[in-house]
């Protein structure tokens, strides 16, 4: 596949005349629609007039000198868990088909559309968000990027969101992260996610899979895409981005949990990463970080997302349970044995954890560790054997949720060499350093796949 452009060349193109938003959205809408492809299954929802329409006044208003930035007229997705005005938001799912349209755009698309861009449609997801794997039931599960012939899954929950940028049929994509879920589909597809510190963002708007965890973010072609893309999310500016020296950065590899179990090709990337990366000056330490073995019993009742997942579905799955996924309502009915007490002892034990991994991290510039357990398994393996997609979910899972749960920041960076499986490497922090792990991975990304 030629190597697509990203969100910097193409505002540098535009500036230029070289292209124009009509003929960028014509050429997304054309890989979209292509019967060969994955458009089908990557998109719930295409609005081609209303983009067209819009990419032609983006055109007039940069002809004017007035386009709203330069990035005014690139084409993106948005996962179908946000408002879109006039649109239903179904979360991915049949049960919310007769729900009124939006009256509104979430704030996050509200800004993206501020800064110009291009809503070329809307992005197939797990139901309701609840999982790694990327599989949906009820509009078909787009191919991954691993030999896609055999039908590897494109992970989840962004799985639309991630492929869409992989094939050309948007140029950056809005998801959302609660345990992974713009990370994962980025590793799987050897693309770049990022899961913001969570106040950063406003979780208006959208489907909530988990009030404490929930965070919204970008899929994209490279670090400088996502750093773009999450500036305007956080309506913060957009500056341009320095790479940090590698020489002296100093990364902790946590040897607590998140290597266990690691795929052979996931294991000899990491270990490769870090070895170019040491000889490139970084100070790495293999460090325990025991406070991830409190993930276990905050979860072990089905967590934040069980208890606050319910809450918000305990009516609907009470009038239409008969069409929910079953693999994603029985996670969700978890939350009905979650006492107040439970929730509270959870609240606690979050609060006391955040409190002691922020002080153990404090003299890091960022953790680094792989961001899945494992490769992309096929879909056909997965599709009738529950206990194999219970597996493989909680694998996907792992790590990435680890992050979600010390309310921290991270961003996978495809590690893996060309015509290898894809395989991510995290970079993480707690919150608050989001800039740092920008400037990080922007000087990581260009030396890890060499």
């Amino acid at each position: 596949m030629t190597k697509l452009p990203t969100l910097n060349s193409l505002a540098d193109d535009l500036e230029a005349g070289r292209t124009s938003a009509r003929k960028l959205t014509e050429e997304c809408l054309a890989r979209i629609a292509d019967p060969a492809g994955e458009g089908q299954r990557t998109f719930i929802h295409v609005d081609k007039e209303a983009a067209l329409n819009a990419a032609e006044a983006m055109d007039r208003l940069r002809k004017a000198k007035a386009a709203p930035s330069r990035f005014a007229g690139i084409p993106i997705s948005i996962k179908d868990l946000f408002d879109i005005k006039g649109q239903v938001t179904r979360a991915g799912s049949r049960a919310l088909e007769d729900s009124a349209p939006a009256e509104a755009d979430a704030p996050v698309v509200a800004r993206l559309r501020r800064a110009g861009f291009i809503v070329i449609g809307r992005t197939n997801m797990t139901e309701f968000a609840f999982s790694g794997i990327g599989i949906n039931p009820h509009y078909g599960t787009p191919k991954g990027a691993w030999r896609r012939s055999e039908g590897h899954i494109p992970g989840g929950s962004s799985s639309g969101a991630a492929v869409s940028v992989l094939d050309g049929m948007a140029h950056g994509a809005l998801g959302t992260d609660t345990g992974g879920s713009c990370r994962i589909p980025a590793a799987y597809n050897g693309i770049v996610g990022y899961k913001p510190t969570q106040r950063r963002i406003p979780l208006d708007g959208g489907v909530p899979l988990s009030f404490s965890l929930d965070s919204y973010g970008p899929l994209a072609r490279s670090v400088g895409c996502c750093a773009i893309l999450d500036a305007v999310l956080a309506d913060e500016p957009v500056t341009p981005l320095r790479q940090r020296p590698i020489k002296g950065v100093r990364l902790a590899v946590p040897t607590t949990i998140v290597l266990d179990e690691l795929d052979e090709p996931v294991a000899q990337t990491f270990d490769r990463v870090l070895s170019t990366l040491s000889r490139l000056g970084a100070e790495i330490e293999h460090i325990e970080v025991p406070e991830f073995l409190d993930a276990g019993p905050i979860n072990s009742k089905g967590g934040f997302a069980a208890a606050e997942s319910y809450a918000w579905h305990r009516y609907l799955l009470t009038s239409k349970g008969d069409v929910y996924d079953p693999r994603v309502s029985v996670r969700i009915l978890r939350g009905e044995a979650i006492s107040a007490a439970d929730y509270i002892d959870m609240l606690n034990a979050r609060r006391s954890l955040i409190s002691r991994i922020n002080a153990r991290l404090a003299s890091y510039d960022a953790l680094v560790l792989p961001t899945t357990a494992n490769t992309p398994p096929r879909i056909a393996d997965l599709a009738a054997d529950d206990k194999a997609f219970t597996r493989a979910n909680l694998r996907s899972l792992r790590n990435c949720s680890l992050i979600n749960l010390i309310d921290g920041c991270a961003i996978s960076l495809p590690a893996h060499k060309e015509g290898e499986v894809p395989v991510g490497f995290m970079l993480a922090a707690p919150g608050g350093a989001d800039r740092r792990i920008f400037e990080l991975a922007a000087a990581f990304e260009g030396v890890i796949r060499v």
